[in-house]
């Protein structure tokens, strides 16, 4: 059998198991035509061909954004969603990539979840709630311990040869030292990440980061606003005052969506690991936090 013929085999929309077996076949073919050295320049190749991604917080405005970033990048060939509900961005996409596994308790994952997304190289965690929203206690329960909860389970797919990475949503006003006055967000989402921060440096196969939009913007992506929730009277009052002059005179503080979801999508990649220095990044051990200014220089929003 050629090796194209064995490429040929692998797709999106193929189950993990099929997936590794397809890979494990190109290995295999190729170690027998070419060697070790060829086997494993293979194995690599075909370890990028198979980027399967999951992605939480579907229905909200930044994991909207990144479910647009993940169905546009070509070579996101595996898309699981883990969700509540079903996902209508996903469903009308009719994407064969795409697989939205109905889950109800965030605290826990099961071995017959964890073998649906078996392989994954990263999440993109977006799910969230704002503290206007709900009481002090769910609010930490949502925030902070399924994210938790989640990272430790999904530590169990990572390998040396495929880091899992896991990219958690924070937000500007999120803080590592709280004071007497720091909003509930900002110190829970701050306890957060340090315990992200933990899980990462004790673990170097677990490669977790950590984004901070601030003024999270679709006024320009048409493709996910009819999927985002309706936003509050009082929400629609301060976009309608502060979003022309943030988009114009303040826009370290803006955070444009289609940029964004394909920002976390990179870093759900790990195409932007070794990258994450310089301005607006700050680094608690291995564990990076990308500022909104720090998003917008990489992704190339400031040069002008």
């Amino acid at each position: 059998m050629s090796r194209l013929k064995s490429c040929s085999r692998l797709s999106g929309s193929q189950s993990p198991p099929a997936q590794n077996a397809a890979a494990s076949e190109i290995m295999l073919t190729t170690a027998a035509n070419t060697g070790l050295a060829g086997a494993i320049a293979t194995a690599y190749r075909a370890q990028k061909y198979l980027m399967h991604l999951i992605l939480t917080g579907a229905t909200g405005l930044v994991g909207s954004a990144v479910l647009d970033a993940m169905l546009k990048m070509k070579d996101v060939t595996k898309i699981s969603i883990i969700s509540r509900r079903p996902v209508k961005m996903a469903e009308d996409a009719k994407d064969p990539r795409v697989t939205t596994i109905i889950h109800n308790n965030f605290e826990k994952y099961d071995s017959d979840l964890l073998s649906k997304v078996e392989g994954a190289a990263g999440c993109v965690w977006a799910l969230g709630i704002s503290q206007t929203q709900v009481g002090k206690e769910e609010y930490i329960q949502i925030t902070k311990t399924m994210t938790l909860r989640a990272a430790e389970a999904f530590q169990t797919l990572s390998t040396p040869a495929q880091p899992f990475n896991f990219v958690y949503v924070s937000g500007e006003g999120t803080t590592h030292t709280p004071g007497r006055f720091t909003p509930i967000f900002g110190r829970v989402k701050g306890e957060t990440e340090v315990a992200l921060s933990e899980m990462c440096n004790a673990n170097p196969n677990f490669h977790a980061s950590s984004v901070r939009p601030a003024f999270v913007d679709s006024a320009q992506h048409d493709s996910i606003n009819k999927y985002v929730p309706a936003p509050t009277m009082t929400m629609q009052a301060m976009v309608l005052v502060l979003g022309g002059p943030i988009r114009c005179f303040a826009k370290g503080s803006w955070s444009p969506t289609e940029a964004l979801g394909r920002f976390m999508t990179e870093m759900a990649m790990g195409k932007w690991h070794s990258q994450l220095e310089g301005p607006g990044i700050e680094k608690l051990g291995d564990f990076p936090v990308v500022r909104n200014f720090g998003f917008r220089r990489l992704a190339g929003l400031d040069k002008n």
